[in-house]
């Protein structure tokens, strides 16, 4: 029987990962926070204090809370640290080849009881399985951006995620604030089948100048009430991500409907990866 989750792990102090940490934290766990330097880990850190900073500032928690949950979360740039978390989830760039190495070294490091997780928001959880002795305590958990405000986890069972290890996590995220939504193991899941294709149909129309920018996504704004355009929103998320998550829906399911837009390749070819870089859609 699963213990308590007492310690949380943390794999990539990126945008997503500082996000997770916090929430954990706040829910009262210790984190470990990991990445591959310093300057990355001291990086989320500072996300984590400006974030907090700013609900100091409107009065949604007190300056001793803050100092508590940054005072629980521990920086590393040793996996091996991870040795002693009950549960981890890892959070680094959607990369197979990179989440396939970190999952085989959690599996060697981490003792036989944690639950190890992926905040994938498209790569198959039983291909992420598959790279560990302990399939069946491999689950996906993934988060919405920005993390702290989205209350949003899409809980992802791979064929080999017991139920053990799916009730554990159902009830970390309720723990932690946040709502599931049970998703089962296809390419996507149920987020991004949907987000993405939506994503580049709007590329497509830019590409095939059946509107400019501004008109697209102020038709989805205003017409259908989103909180942001499409384009603006790849920027967002980052348009190589998007086009990895596009990739992999397509390679996935095999169905040209998903075909990434020859303009997302393009500005992703040109180094134009969204807010990230400064250009997208948009300049920043």
């Amino acid at each position: 029987m699963q213990g308590k989750i007492t310690t949380f792990g943390v794999i990539g102090a990126g945008q997503m990962g500082a996000g997770i940490a916090q929430v954990a934290s706040a829910s009262g766990m210790s984190i470990i926070l990991h990445d591959v330097s310093t300057d990355f880990v001291d990086r989320g850190m500072a996300t984590i204090a400006k974030n907090l900073q700013r609900s100091v500032d409107k009065g949604k928690i007190s300056e001793g809370e803050k100092n508590a949950i940054i005072g629980r979360i521990t920086p590393s740039t040793e996996i091996g640290n991870m040795s002693s978390a009950d549960f981890v989830v890892e959070a680094a760039s959607e990369n197979e080849v990179i989440k396939f190495r970190i999952f085989a070294q959690l599996d060697e490091v981490c003792p036989p009881h944690t639950i190890l997780s992926s905040n994938t928001s498209s790569i198959p959880i039983g291909r992420i399985a598959s790279q560990t002795k302990r399939p069946d305590k491999v689950i996906g958990m993934h988060f919405m951006n920005p993390v702290p405000v989205m209350k949003l986890v899409e809980v992802i069972r791979g064929l080999p995620t017991s139920e053990e290890t799916f009730q554990a996590t159902v009830a970390l995220a309720e723990q932690m604030g946040k709502t599931p939504a049970v998703a089962n193991d296809f390419p996507g899941f149920i987020a991004n089948r949907i987000l993405l294709p939506m994503i580049n149909e709007a590329i497509f129309c830019l590409y095939q100048s059946v509107g400019d920018r501004d008109s697209i996504d102020r038709v989805m704004q205003l017409g259908m009430n989103h909180p942001m355009g499409p384009l603006a929103l790849a920027d967002l998320i980052g348009l190589d991500t998007c086009l990895a998550i596009l990739n992999t829906l397509h390679q996935g399911l095999g169905d040209p409907k998903y075909r990434p837009c020859p303009l997302l390749r393009q500005y992703v070819e040109s180094g134009w990866l969204g807010r990230k870089t400064g250009r997208g859609f948009y300049s920043y």
